[in-house]
């Protein structure tokens, strides 16, 4: 114990951070990080609201451990850490509040673990600056309480890069255990959540590892990154005809991976579009998008005060992760959403938090209450931008969900009540709202034959659904046609045992 404390107390001399030891949930400055992660979770509720529906991927993950509806067509890109994450609550209540309440709750408990790994490398003032600056962008926001992986890849890449560095600065024979635990669980995360992108955002990590020899270290990444990749190839085999299959399968479902240049639409995409596709809309205003250009130039300026600190390694890694996990979706993809660079945002963070905080007080006498008003009303107009593309966001989320309830209760009012089957267009959505399964002979989700709609159709109520006006499917000719809201309903005719009722 006194070896311990003397070495915490020659960091504290170096300008290091100071901890507690023995008792890490002590430590200096852990109220100010439980603060941000508090004020992140009530910012969920409130601007976004429990109220908030389950969007079109939200019902697919949903559905998978539901208690509303049949499990939806999962896609070969997809992977099932958001239904595990989610099965606490779904496996047995159909509350859409109470779900949104438990990820607000987790999301900002999962903030606060991800920024104390950080402790021994920033101070609290600079980790709770960054927790804030990822916490604050309108996307962060509007993801931390949804049923989708990003938020939780940009989690587990911060919990996973943070004590990989624990890991590698511990030059004595006893490794930081808990550490290593950590390095495993934060690629498990990545890896459950989307088994891609936990890849490219380890990249550099799994380059160090190469020249470093650390066994343990190296185990327990590659252990984390087995936990969840592995459960993805496995269903591979047992459901796509092996991995070469399912990733051909998914690049064709995400319009053919290769070099697209897609910086342009992600800048589109700020505006408050959660899916850019096609991404042809004219760019936002500038206001709008500046955050998006300054946020990696503070990070380099964070790169230069560590390297002017002589800390650079906790500095440059973070920065190196986030530039691999961007790859994919800024020039490997033809599309664009916002939630896609949630774990690029959240690496650079960090940085740029510790830019902001020298920019605050290394001015000496007169400068430093001018470039302490510069970085407020810089961060004032920041939140202001967040605020409103994140409002707007929301009124357009829920109006549009809306319309789908509208149409639930078209369709229940028509007959198709559980079981039932809904096709055509929105038709995952819509049918676990309605409590019924979802098919198409065709598309990204085809799972069924026109032959097999048919045959269903004999035996439970179905209906087809198509943009107002459109004709109905090939196998829909025939049907009653019902307009509902924003869509017709095309509706089978009763199933004879239906007739009997």
């Amino acid at each position: 114990m006194a070896e311990g404390t003397n070495a915490t107390l020659a960091g504290a001399r170096r300008g290091e951070p100071a901890t507690v030891p023995g008792v890490p949930w002590r430590a200096p400055g852990s109220w100010l990080l439980a603060a941000v992660a508090g004020a992140f979770t009530v910012a969920q509720l409130v601007l976004v609201g429990p109220g908030l529906g389950l969007g079109w991927d939200e019902t697919v993950y949903v559905s998978q451990i539901s208690a509303q509806a049949p499990p939806a067509f999962f896609s070969a890109p997809r992977a099932r850490g958001v239904p595990l994450l989610v099965a606490p609550v779904t496996s047995w209540s159909t509350s859409t509040e109470l779900l949104r309440v438990y990820l607000a709750v987790l999301s900002g408990l999962g903030l606060y673990l991800a920024l104390r790994v950080w402790r021994p490398f920033f101070p609290p003032r600079v980790l709770a600056a960054g927790g804030a600056l990822f916490a604050s962008l309108w996307m962060t926001l509007f993801y931390g309480p949804a049923a989708m992986p990003n938020h939780w890849v940009a989690l587990g890449a911060l919990i996973c890069v943070g004590c990989f560095l624990r890991v590698r600065a511990d030059r004595a024979d006893r490794a930081d255990r808990a550490a290593l635990w950590g390095v495993a669980a934060g690629a498990a995360l990545m890896a459950w959540m989307r088994p891609t992108d936990a890849v490219w955002t380890t990249l550099p990590l799994l380059v160090l590892l190469v020249p470093a020899r650390n066994l343990r270290l190296a185990l327990a990444l590659l252990a984390g990154l087995a936990t969840g990749g592995g459960q993805w190839i496995i269903e591979a085999y047992l459901s796509h005809g092996g991995l070469a299959e399912r990733l051909s399968e998914a690049s064709r479902i995400q319009g053919g991976l290769g070099w697209n240049l897609a910086v342009d639409d992600q800048l589109r995409s700020l505006v408050g579009r959660t899916l850019c596709r096609p991404c042809t809309a004219e760019m936002p205003h500038p206001v709008i998008v500046a955050w998006w250009f300054a946020l990696p130039l503070l990070a380099l300026a964070g790169l230069a005060v560590a390297a002017g600190a002589r800390r650079t390694r906790p500095t440059l890694l973070p920065l190196a992760c986030a530039a691999t996990a961007a790859v994919p979706y800024l020039f490997l993809i033809g599309y664009a959403a916002p939630r896609f660079l949630l774990p690029f945002y959240a690496l650079l963070a960090l940085p740029a938090a510790d830019a902001l905080c020298r920019l605050v007080t290394a001015p000496r006498g007169r400068l430093r209450p001018v470039a302490a008003a510069a970085v407020a009303l810089g961060l004032a107009g920041h939140l202001a931008v967040q605020y409103v593309v994140l409002d707007r966001t929301v009124d357009r989320t829920a109006a549009d969900r809306r319309d789908w309830t509208r149409t639930v209760a078209d369709l229940h009012r028509l007959g198709v009540r559980p079981p039932c089957l809904l096709t055509g267009t929105e038709a995952i959505p819509i049918a676990y709202y309605a409590g019924c399964s979802s098919a198409n002979p065709r598309g990204h989700n085809a799972n069924i034959t026109e032959a097999g709609i048919l045959r269903t159709a004999g035996r439970v109520p179905t209906a087809a659904l198509s943009l107002p006006g459109a004709p109905p499917p090939a196998y829909a000719r025939g049907w009653r046609t019902h307009p509902s809201a924003g869509l017709d309903v095309h509706l089978a005719p009763t199933p004879p045992g239906d007739r009997a009722r």
